[in-house]
């Protein structure tokens, strides 16, 4: 992973109208990692990564319009950044990966799992509503009301220009994804329909309450039912809420990440 100023050395995948950048680390089976907004794999993920990659081939994506991946004429959505995932599944040779996202990077998970269920074999989610009013209501506020102005004076920007191919594109970026971030969505029916286990991971002060984790857990089937003592109730699905963590820190909290992680990745029960 490359956490310097100098553009990351990755490659492209032609798809869906993009070129998409992405990286491959380690061996074994697929994992699909998605970054938040306004971020990299390799900032977001810098501390995590690393952990997963002694035990499968993690494939770090740049959402369209984020690091290496620029913006082209078409318009920012979860829906068609979510078909541009399926697609690097699909270019890499394979017929399913674990998908794994973390806030802008879950939501575009979550749809390639509702859009594209055939190639998710598992999905994980890290501060994720399945609904825009699922996250508290001063962080729907904050995903339109700042400007590029704004972004500029913060290490965002910096961040943004250090490897974007096309600096010059940070405003309209700020643009697309204040339209993206602002439009209404609630896809609870759709994740009522989902096959695959999922696994929720929400901080106890994230910017989702830990109730709308647990109301999208039990769409799930999850949590509806004592589990008996076998655990035959139990539903493929699974829930972490992490004590003390926030939508700024749980990336980075490996300690508590992985315990959750590693069976569920695995085929196993936490």
């Amino acid at each position: 992973m490359t956490t310097s100023s100098q553009q990351p050395e990755g490659k492209y995948a032609a798809v869906n109208g993009i070129n998409l950048y992405y990286e491959v680390h380690g061996t074994g089976e697929p994992l699909v990692m998605l970054h938040g907004g306004f971020g990299t794999f390799a900032t977001m993920y810098s501390a995590l990564a690393p952990a997963l990659m002694e035990t499968r081939q993690v494939i770090g994506v740049d959402l369209y319009g984020h690091g290496g991946t620029v913006l082209t004429e078409r318009p920012m959505s979860f829906e068609s950044m979510a078909d541009d995932i399926a697609g690097l599944i699909e270019y890499l040779g394979f017929e399913q990966a674990d998908v794994f996202g973390f806030s802008l990077g879950g939501a575009v998970a979550l749809q390639t799992a509702i859009r594209h269920p055939e190639r998710v074999s598992r999905l994980i989610l890290i501060s994720t509503p399945c609904k825009r009013a699922g996250w508290h209501p001063e962080m729907q506020e904050g995903m339109t009301s700042n400007s590029a102005t704004f972004f500029r004076n913060t290490p965002i920007y910096g961040a943004y220009v250090s490897v974007a191919p096309k600096p010059d594109d940070f405003d309209r970026l700020v643009s697309e994804m204040n339209h993206t971030l602002g439009d209404d969505y609630d896809w609870s029916a759709q994740v009522a329909a989902l096959k695959m286990p999922v696994l929720i991971i929400s901080g106890d002060s994230d910017g989702l309450p830990p109730m709308h984790a647990v109301e999208f857990f039990n769409l799930l089937g999850g949590g509806l039912r004592d589990a008996g003592w076998d655990g035959a109730n139990m539903v493929p699905s699974q829930l972490a809420i992490l004590p003390g963590g926030t939508h700024y820190n749980i990336n980075f909290r490996v300690d508590l990440l992985l315990p959750v992680l590693t069976p569920f990745l695995a085929g196993g029960k936490a």
